[in-house]
């Protein structure tokens, strides 16, 4: 069954005593000398007195109805206007309730109130009466039934206006009334209200502008009848038609008159103050529909006059709001027609425009790109090559959608326009395609973009508009084979190895369908359409380079870099085309080409890319793979045979080896062991031969540095396929016994190393080990494989001292240290981040160690030690093992805590001396450690009760530990460390205070309760942190909760009772307060005490202010005031301020700087930044409106004498002063 507001309606009416519609009559006019709301009063009491008893329910049904949103809004509408014709009064009185509940608002006006009040005193009768308890109103509450409120709210006030176009607007009485209300309720300091009510003003003002759009296509169309009609001869002109036309072209020009009048109240009554509002979603409203109508009747919206409110509200500080500013003009750029009127817009804004592409808010940088792609469309030459480059850098963005918009500009900028010529060869292929040029353009960016050598980011960015482009992988071919034509430039060296990295990013992204690393939350699920493109693409990809690898690896088979992006194609190949599509002859020339570049090449990542292909090659769900394995087999046959005799030769006694043969050696062992990575070489039994090398090295100590690091690496490689062998099939324990022998034997041997002289050798010695430590731990025997057991290899205390010691020695260095630097680059930057690199390597794969509890978790705290000191090198991987080791085991991992604050004062102690001062920079710094490792512990004090509590235990009984060899008088050599320890008070519970304040009596002498000399200030300030802790936690929440009473009264902005009686609840809570600090300080029984915040801070911050969004003030402090506030010092224990004490700002006066009148607002110096509040002061204001010339801002359709001047509405509004009284409720 259909629900509908005349349902709910005929519903009421019959069940109702007092009111059927037969005693409805029809009201006149009314005068203009009239009051209230619809500026007058009217009727029978008794009759009105009747409507109210039931009009809240009919309001109701109204908002119900357009909250459910189950009826047609026509119907809805129709219903309402049916009403209207029996009587407007009522049918008024339900829309203005309409609209006060739409906001939120509990009450309603009733039609005494609606007849006999002020429009200020029913605003402020509705304030009364709002619902302070929650600050959530229709338009922002979340949940099903609220899902689409704003979207039929807005649609009703459409139909509304729409339906009542051709009368009841113009009846004088029904716009007037809303107009009024919605700009007094706009007014507001009710958020609410005011949101509502803006809402509501701006879609009010949509409708008109599109109702005056067609009375001027209907004025153009009797204009144009009319003079056709008078041009024809005398005895063919229809003098009645002339006369029906002149009076119809002047009732539509009476109306467009009317309409002109109400659309200026609207926007000086609304837009011109809320377009500031302190709130964003208002600004955004604002801003949002005056793009629209700018849009839609561009002839009476689109200049300087409307513009200028866009431009300035770019500079707004929330990103909603600029983006609507962004969007709105979008939907103007996007209209070739309207670029002419935008020439000053876009010359006074484009730089604010291309620095949003900046913007810290993602969407807003996407559509700012998108708005100047739309600006180059219009014209070219607006854009200067310094703009463009702004964005163009953007293409290797992380962030997709910003990269995705960037290089649609880019496309747009550099391929989207091609030369006439062109078109006739449209249809060549290869070097001599159209797209020739474009993939050259294309390179040359490439390489022009210095500071990025991402290829894979380009071409993610330019694949959604550029993917015929980026897919003509023929014409690639073409250009790097084919001989250049006459008159054709060839591409340098430099470019064609760009050409080749961008080829392989396109066959990746093809072959995937997934952004590049860094880019996107990870692989999304295809869709049929684009699984379908996926293996169509892989399936030319191979047809075409099947053919074509070879010849491309044999032109560049020298070049390093190129070979190693060609030798990645076959990854992405459909190998069942080799068979089906006939290629085997193409296949037998691809892998002749890979062996060749392996006998050529030593170069690391080029054997590593030949070993991959041949892994990628080798599958056995294929039919070439016997063909395949065979050519592999015999490539390393070769190898291995090379390598055992050029060892032989090498380690021959007696003998020393010259540079030709340890070059010999070590290509070949690089061979090796690149394959060894991906190929089981386990039948040659290479761990023979390259163990027995690492004991000729330990043992002779002048074996070069890379081949014992490749021996080593290779070495590893054949001890993991061996265990995966063991692993996966049921070995004898034969093969178990001998992987557990040549483990050890391995360890032991890197365990040597460690103490070598070569830098580059020990740290791979260090990597290994901690690989196999971490691979042979106890938990290999996981998952069921307890027969495994045997291999479990736990390093012994040698061993872990070794591992740290080397830690300690090559990762904790300062940058200038680090010698570590084979070619003399030192102070080049790259190598510094590649050493950086190295060494936060080397410190993970300690820390994954200490996680899996391989090495004991004191270790660590010679790690966690260094937190503050290197925290910009290491401080992630440092606090995530410290999480890590905590969820492991709290207490152990508290233990290792205060192990590593022990040991930095010991060696402040050794450095400084016992009589150190304490407020030296390196006990300051301790300190502060010890603050920064209390803040990990979360705010959970439950969680982590037992560990804090040990922590403390442990913390004691080092303080006391060690006496002072001067006698009992004088403090043991580390009380100082109570200090320290005192940081971590705050993590403890009310009745462990009491338990540690106990335990440290224990070590404490009645002497030393006592003192009071300097030197015993660390125990009186640790015991103090004790004793009042039990006090802070209950003042506290006191505080908390006073604080928060007396904001969020002073939101909800109450009249005078209510004001009254919070601020005696407000004087209570503050007494109270102050009266449990005196009794705090004098239940204190040390005689000196420090006091202490929980949190200490060597940064002071600032006493926390409301938020401008949290209050309903439609004008903000003044400056000089939050400077005073900022100013005033903050105490530990504040008592509540009662917030609605401040300073009142002259509403009268900022009414009269609104009105002022100025130069036109286009000049420089009169942009406006708008600030999280509506103005950052009144001289700010001021300023503002100094420029603005209201006589500009009139919506000034075609020329007309207006029958009456709406402006008489503006002083009836709302009325400040009814408001703004002694009771404070306007203070701002």
């Amino acid at each position: 069954m259909t629900l509908c507001y005349g349902t709910f309606l005929s519903v009421m009416l019959t069940s109702s005593p007092l009111l059927t519609w037969s005693q409805t009559t029809k009201r006149g006019k009314k005068v203009p000398a009239e009051k209230g709301l619809a500026g007058g009063k009217a009727g029978s009491h008794g009759r009105m007195n009747g409507h109210h008893q039931e009009n809240g329910k009919k309001s109701m049904m109204l908002f119900e109805v357009v909250k459910i949103g189950k009826s047609a809004t026509q119907s809805v509408v129709d219903d309402w206007i049916e009403s209207y014709k029996h009587d407007r009064d009522v049918a008024l009185l339900d829309l203005i309730n309409f609209f006060i509940q739409c906001s939120g608002c509990k009450g309603g006006v009733s039609a005494e109130m609606f007849h006999h009040m002020q429009n200020s005193e029913i605003i402020r009768k509705m304030t009364e009466e709002f619902d302070e308890d929650s600050g959530d109103y229709p338009l922002t509450m979340a949940g099903p039934q609220w899902k689409k409120f704003k979207s039929n709210f807005c649609e009703f006030i459409g139909v509304l206006v729409r339906q009542c176009q051709y009368s009841i607007i113009y009846d004088e009485y029904m716009m007037d009334t809303v107009i009024s209300l919605l700009t007094g309720l706009s007014d507001s300091q009710v958020r609410a209200f005011r949101h509502t009510s803006t809402l509501a003003a701006m879609k009010l003002m949509t409708a008109l502008v599109n109702v005056a759009l067609n009375l001027s296509i209907n004025m153009d169309n009797t204009q144009r009848q009319y003079e056709t009609e008078r041009n024809k001869t005398i005895g063919k002109r229809a003098s009645d038609k002339l006369e029906l036309l002149l009076q119809k072209r002047k009732e539509l020009q009476e109306n467009q008159d009317e309409i002109e009048n109400m659309m200026n109240a609207i926007f000086k009554g609304v837009f011109i103050h809320r377009y500031r509002d302190a709130i964003a979603e208002i600004r955004a409203v604002c801003i949002e529909e005056i793009g629209v109508w700018m849009k839609m009747y561009s002839d009476a919206f689109l200049n300087d006059s409307y513009l200028k409110y866009v431009g300035w509200t770019m500079h707004d500080k929330q990103g909603e709001v600029r983006l609507k500013c962004l969007t709105a003009l979008q939907g103007l750029y996007h209209n070739r027609e309207l670029n002419a009127r935008l020439e000053l817009f876009t010359s006074r804004f484009k730089d604010r425009i291309v620095s949003m592409t900046l913007d810290k808010e993602y969407d807003v940088a996407v559509q700012a790109i998108k708005l100047l792609t739309l600006v180059l469309n219009s014209s070219e030459e607006v854009l200067t090559a310094e703009d463009c480059e702004s964005v163009y850098h953007l293409v290797y963005s992380a962030h997709r959608p910003v990269a995705v918009a960037a290089g649609e500009f880019l496309y747009k900028k550099l391929f989207s326009s091609r030369d006439p010529a062109e078109e006739g060869v449209s249809k060549r292929r290869g070097r001599q395609s159209p797209n020739a040029n474009l993939i050259k353009t294309t390179v040359f960016f490439f390489l022009e973009s210095e500071l990025h050598e991402h290829g894979a980011y380009l071409v993610d960015s330019m694949w959604d508009c550029a993917t015929e482009l980026l897919k003509d992988w023929e014409c690639m071919i073409s250009l790097l084979l084919d001989e250049p034509i006459l008159g054709e430039e060839a591409l340098t060296d430099r470019q064609e190895s760009a050409l080749i990295e961008i080829m392989l990013c396109t066959i990746r992204q093809a072959a995937e369908c997934h952004p590049p690393v860094g880019r996107g939350t990870g692989k999304r699920v295809l869709t049929a359409k684009e699984k379908k493109t996926q293996l169509d693409d892989r399936t030319r990809i191979t047809e075409l380079f099947a053919v074509a690898l070879p010849l491309l690896l044999a032109k560049y088979s020298v070049d390093a870099e190129k070979v190693t992006n060609l030798l990645q194609l076959p990854q992405y190949f459909d190998l069942e085309i080799y068979t089906t599509g006939r290629l085997e002859k193409h296949l037998e020339s691809l892998l002749r080409q890979i062996k060749e570049v392996v006998e050529k090449h030593t170069d690391t990542e080029v054997l590593e890319a030949c070993s991959k292909t041949y892994h990628a090659l080798c599958n056995e769900e294929f039919t070439i793979f016997n063909r395949v394995d065979i050519a592999r087999s015999h490539l390393l046959d070769e190898l291995v045979d090379k390598f055992n005799r050029l060892l032989e030769d090498f380690l021959q006694e007696g003998e020393e080896p010259d540079e030709d043969d340890a070059y010999q050696v070590l290509s070949t062992l690089k061979r090796i062991t690149a394959f060894h990575n991906a190929h089981n070489l386990s039948k040659w039994d290479l761990f023979t031969s390259t163990f027995k090398l690492l004991t000729s090295g330990i043992e002779n100590g002048d074996m070069p540095e890379q081949i014992v690091i490749n021996a080593m690496q290779c070495t590893h490689y054949a001890i993991l396929w061996q265990l995966a062998k063991v692993t996966e099939s049921s070995s004898n324990k034969e093969d178990m016994a001998t992987l557990r022998k040549q483990m050890r034997a391995f360890c032991m041997l890197c365990q040597r190393y460690l103490s070598s002289v070569n830098t580059a050798v020990k740290e791979q010695a260090f990597t290994v080990l901690c690989d196999m430590l971490l691979i042979f731990s106890h938990q290999i025997v996981s998952s069921g494989r307890d027969m495994l057991e045997l291999l479990v290899y736990s390093p012994d205390s040698s061993l872990q001292s070794e591992l740290l010691n080397f830690i300690l020695d090559h990762v904790f260095i300062d940058q200038d240290d680090d010698d570590n630097s084979t070619d003399g680059q030192q102070d080049d930057e790259a190598s510094k981040i590649e050493a950086l690199h190295k060494r936060r390597n080397l410190l993970a794969a300690y820390c994954k160690l200490i996680i899996y509890n391989i090495v004991d978790m004191k270790t660590g705290a010679d790690i966690f030690k260094q937190y503050m000191r290197y925290y910009n090198d290491y401080g992630d991987i440092i606090k995530e093992t410290m999480s890590k080791t905590r969820q492991i085991d709290k207490i152990q991992c508290a233990k290792t805590l205060i192990l590593s604050l022990q040991q930095l004062f010991k060696e402040m102690l050794s450095d400084l001396g016992h009589n150190f001062d304490r407020s030296s920079s390196v006990f300051s710094g301790i300190k502060e450690l010890a603050r920064r490792f209390s803040l990990t512990f979360g705010l959970d004090q439950l969680k982590t009760r037992e560990a804090i509590a040990m922590l403390h235990k442990d913390g004691i009984e080092f303080a006391f530990q060690e006496p002072n060899p001067q006698g009992e008088g004088h403090p043991p050599i580390n009380l100082a460390f109570l200090d320290i320890l005192s940081e971590f008070s705050s993590k403890l519970l009310r009745q462990d205070k009491k338990t540690v304040h106990l335990y440290l009596e224990r070590f404490m002498t009645f002497q030393m309760a006592l003192q009071r000399e300097d030197c015993w200030l660390p125990l009186i300030s640790y015991r103090n942190s004790l004793q009042a802790g039990g006090d802070d936690d209950t003042m506290s929440v006191i505080s908390a909760i006073s604080s928060r009473s007396s904001t969020s009264r002073s939101k909800k902005a109450k009249p005078i009772v209510g004001k009254r009686k919070m601020t005696e609840v407000e004087e209570s809570s503050c007494s109270s307060s102050d009266g449990m600090w005196i009794n705090q300080q004098q239940t204190v029984q040390t005689p000196v005490m420090i006091s202490s915040p929980h949190l200490t801070s060597t940064v002071l911050r600032d006493p926390k202010r409301i938020r401008p969004e949290e209050s309903y003030m439609v004008y903000p402090v003044p400056p000089e005031q939050q400077q005073q506030q900022i100013q005033q010092p903050s105490p530990q224990v504040q008592p509540p301020q009662s917030q609605p004490h401040q300073i009142p700002m002259d509403y009268k006066c900022i009414c009269l700087l609104s009105s002022r009148r100025g130069a036109e607002l286009m000049e420089d110096d009169e942009e406006p930044i708008v600030e999280d509040v509506m103005m950052s002061s009144e001289s700010r204001l001021e300023d503002l409106n100094e420029g603005m010339d209201f006589d500009t801002m009139d919506i000034d359709l075609p020329p007309s004498k207006n029958r009456r001047e709406r402006s008489e509405l503006k002083p009836d509004f709302f009325d400040p002063a009814s408001i703004m009284d002694d009771s404070g409720y306007g203070h701002s």
